[in-house]
């Protein structure tokens, strides 16, 4: 049996709000702060933290503006993001069919 590598993962992308702010912006294209936290169901100061993070690797970028005398910020996905997250999810495919072959050899 081959072991099994977690070393292609890429830690900023792995978490689930991380995830979800990745595959949101990758489907939906650039979205704002509000519309995140709605869609991913968290609060202000966890999205912000994650956001940082996704910012700071490269994956995402953050347009600031007033609408209504009001700040919005809009979030979109980088070509590098968008790198990391087909990255991520074929990483991920491979981890479950290697779950799966080892499953259907068990059977």
């Amino acid at each position: 049996m081959a072991p099994i590598d977690f070393n292609g993962l890429d830690t900023a992308v792995h978490g689930p709000v991380r995830l979800g702010i990745m595959t949101a912006l990758q489907v939906d294209g650039a979205l704002d702060f509000t519309t995140l936290k709605n869609r991913l169901d968290t609060v202000d100061g966890s999205l912000n933290l994650h956001l940082g993070k996704l910012a700071e690797c490269g994956y995402i970028t953050s347009k600031k503006a007033f609408v209504a005398l009001r700040p919005k910020t809009t979030y979109k996905i980088t070509p590098s993001g968008r790198k990391a997250l087909i990255n991520y999810l074929q990483n991920m495919k491979s981890l479950i069919a290697y779950i799966e072959d080892t499953d259907a050899s068990k059977a």
